[in-house]
């Protein structure tokens, strides 16, 4: 068994961007920037956005972050997603998800301009992907295929099976994984919790790919020697013996899973890295205006 280092690659890769992101306050007299919008104070997104905006800062971006109460109206969001939409000053836009229920993130999704949506998951961006043309890609599916290339895993001709179906990751990962491209060139299998033969399905993976949202959903009987298993999963529960106050746990039950896999990420340590390195990457892609011109 082998550990696919999120930390180890991400580090790589941001070394990289700072280079990148000099080249360009050079030229242009400016720093690429990101902003997010944080609507309410869950914790998860509390921490997701924090290390955003202090990765940004590490790789010489300019970060904004703009807080929202929970109470704000989906009409002031809005709002304030067209007045960024219209600031030459700004390439990238995230609002972080979930937003509270009585905001629609559908229509937030897509209120927010392609040309700046660095987290991938407008339908413009989405349909390019589809016909294989440049676009921002999910920035977790393409930090999963940042940390593929990587470490030069061959991807071609195995089967992926991938579990979760989320427009976010798993339905964009089983398009990248299946392209003519390397990574890629994959057979894959889509599966979800309404799978009836799941873990047959799994068994039958070279590739597993888990993003099911689910502490240690695939276990040892799901996994067949020798396969790559890509852990999405970031399942936060609370702990008295952590700094933190809480632990994460992906979706795979790493302690009995490793030993038989061939290449398995950590949770943390692992996936979750490689999304911000995909946020990144995209955000100096606007910037440079390399996607859209």
């Amino acid at each position: 068994m082998k550990l696919l280092d999120g930390k180890f690659v991400s580090e790589k890769i941001k070394q990289e961007i700072a280079v990148e992101a000099a080249d360009f306050l050079a030229t242009s007299g400016r720093k690429p920037h990101l902003v997010a919008i944080l609507v309410g104070n869950d914790g998860g997104s509390e921490t997701y956005v924090a290390s955003k905006m202090k990765n940004c800062e590490k790789v010489g971006f300019k970060s904004s972050l703009i807080r929202y109460d929970v109470n704000v109206t989906e009409e002031e969001l809005l709002q304030k997603v067209k007045e960024i939409n219209q600031d030459a000053g700004v390439d990238g836009l995230i609002v972080q998800l979930p937003l509270p229920k009585h905001i629609d993130p559908e229509k937030v999704t897509e209120a927010i301009d392609h040309r700046k949506d660095v987290d991938g998951f407008h339908p413009i961006n989405l349909g390019r992907m589809m016909r294989n043309l440049p676009c921002f890609i999910p920035a977790t599916p393409y930090g999963i295929m940042l940390m593929l290339q990587s470490y030069q895993i061959d991807t071609v001709g195995k089967h992926c099976v991938v579990v979760g179906r989320s427009n976010i990751v798993g339905s964009p990962m089983s398009i990248l994984m299946a392209r003519n491209a390397n990574p890629g060139n994959c057979t894959v299998s889509l599966t979800h919790s309404r799978t009836t033969n799941l873990k047959e399905m799994c068994l039958q993976g070279d590739i597993i790919i888990a993003a099911i949202g689910k502490k240690n959903f695939i276990t040892a009987d799901m996994v067949k020697p020798g396969a790559i298993v890509i852990d999405v999963g970031m399942n936060r529960e609370t702990s008295t013996t952590t700094k933190s106050g809480y632990k994460l746990y992906g979706d795979v039950d790493f302690d009995n899973v490793a030993p038989i896999s061939s290449w398995i990420t950590p949770v943390p340590g692992g996936v979750g890295l490689m999304t911000i390195v995909g946020l990144l990457k995209n955000t100096l892609a606007s910037a440079k205006k390399e996607i859209y011109g």
